[in-house]
């Protein structure tokens, strides 16, 4: 009986080896949307702020080729 039982156990401790394949695939799958999660979220950030930046830029370039417009027309 011991016997028996000693040559079942390991059989039932044993994972399929499909199972055992995916479940690394599925944790390697997770590991990397983390990482790119992590990793295009502060990306994100900076493009917005640069965004930011070149839209102020730009309205201070049309206001003042617009003034410099303006007074152009006033001096004819």
């Amino acid at each position: 009986m011991a016997e028996e039982i000693k040559s079942q156990a390991p059989a039932q401790n044993t994972p399929p080896a499909g199972d055992g394949v995916k479940g690394d695939f599925s944790t390697i799958l997770v590991g990397v949307g983390t990482l790119i999660d992590n990793t295009i979220s502060p990306l994100s950030k900076i493009v917005v702020q640069a965004l930011e930046s070149v839209n102020d830029v730009a309205q201070q370039i049309l206001e003042g080729v617009s003034k410099s417009l303006d007074g152009n027309k006033s001096g004819n």
